[in-house]
Formats: structure tokens, C-alpha cells, sequence
């Protein structure tokens, strides 16, 4: 049922921003994917715990490696990307200028990339705060869909965020299990609600 991935998932950890975590690496994702030699990963062979400076090419598996290491990045504030974020029971949009890994993103079971898609190594304190505080605006932002009780509703709500932010073939190429997970819907809710439905349709909808 829809209501199985209401609020009480929606675990907020970013109270705790006192987290110290040195300067790691840049990372870039864009919609062509990774182009790989076949030899070493897109971080010149190191391992996942060394401080890296640069990392121009990765895809979804080694974003997820780096978020469940723990490194902290940030969504680049300056394009229109994101990422969304697999949990157990739900899914967190990161979008621009939010914090990914550390602590808070190590049971992450998933990634997304949304649009050109660009990860930041914090350098300072500050940056890192600023990236928590972000983090949970997006959070709150996403929370606010779900205080809507009908489903049809809540999957028109996200897909509509979503269009203030992206193009329509970045959003196509979001699955509908994202954007469910993200308001506690079903896939099949989100499918009829990124098409045109007469309102006899859209009227059992919201029956259901």
C-alpha cells in the first residue's frame, strides 16, 4: 500500500553537524557514463580510502562504493543536477549544494544521478555545514509531498518539483520507482501520473 513509506522513514541525522571530515576527492558524472579502459577504476587505481583530487568519470556502482566508504561530497550548487539515494525503506533527493556520504548515507542501497551530475569535496567547516543544512532543506522539501493523502496527488507533486529544476528528458530518465520511493507511492501511481489521463481516470485514482 502507499501508506508503507510514509513519514516515519524519513530518518533525519543532519542534526548532528559537528561531523570533522578531511578534504577527499571531486567527482563527475555525465549522461553518457564512464568511459573505461578496462584496466584500473576511474580513480587511477587507488584504493577507496586514499584522498583523492580528482575523479572526472564515474557511474552509479562507483558512486555507491564511495557514499557506503563513507567520503563525503557535495552536490555541485552551480548545475542542475542530484542525486537520489536509496535507503531501506524509502529514497532522499540530494539535489544541488546537499551533502552525500559520510555517516549519514553508509546504509544507501541505490543511486540515481540526475542530469550533469557533479560531486564536490568539502574543504572547510563551514562548507561542510552549509552542505548538512542543504541536505535536510531538501529533506523537508520532499516530506512536504507526503503530508498529502492522496497518492495520485502526492506523484504529481514530486514529478511537478521536479520540472521547476530539470528538462523533460533528464526527468524521463528517472525510473518511477525513484520518484515513488521518494513519496511513499507505487511505481504504477507515478507511471499514470507522468501521462495525460481523462478525469475519469484521474477520478478512480484518487479512489484508490
Amino acid at each position: 500500500m502507499d501508506s508503507e513509506h510514509d513519514r516515519r522513514y524519513y530518518h533525519n541525522p543532519y542534526e548532528i553537524l559537528t561531523l570533522e571530515t578531511p578534504s577527499r576527492q571531486v567527482a563527475a558524472v555525465n549522461d553518457d557514463g564512464p568511459q573505461s579502459n578496462g584496466n584500473s577504476s576511474s580513480n587511477g587505481g587507488k584504493p577507496l580510502d586514499a584522498p583523492l583530487e580528482v575523479i572526472d568519470s564515474l557511474n552509479a556502482d562507483e558512486i555507491l562504493r564511495h557514499i557506503r566508504a563513507g567520503h563525503l561530497l557535495v552536490v555541485n550548487k552551480r548545475r542542475r543536477n542530484g542525486l537520489v539515494l536509496y535507503k531501506p525503506f524509502h529514497a532522499e533527493f540530494a539535489g544541488p549544494g546537499a551533502a552525500v556520504g559520510g555517516l549519514f548515507d553508509q546504509e544507501c542501497q541505490k543511486v540515481i544521478p540526475v542530469g550533469d551530475l557533479s560531486l564536490l569535496s568539502p574543504e572547510t567547516h563551514e562548507e561542510r555545514q552549509e552542505a548538512y543544512l542543504i541536505r535536510r532543506q531538501w529533506i523537508r522539501l520532499t516530506q512536504q509531498f507526503t503530508d498529502t493523502s492522496e497518492a495520485v496527488q502526492r506523484a504529481q507533486k514530486i514529478l511537478n518539483q521536479f520540472e521547476t529544476y530539470f528538462d523533460p528528458n533528464t526527468i524521463a530518465h528517472i525510473p518511477d520507482e525513484s520518484f515513488a520511493l521518494l513519496v511513499g507511492v507505487l511505481p504504477h501511481t507515478v507511471r499514470m501520473a507522468r501521462r495525460p489521463v481523462s478525469k475519469v481516470k484521474m477520478q478512480r485514482l484518487k479512489a484508490v
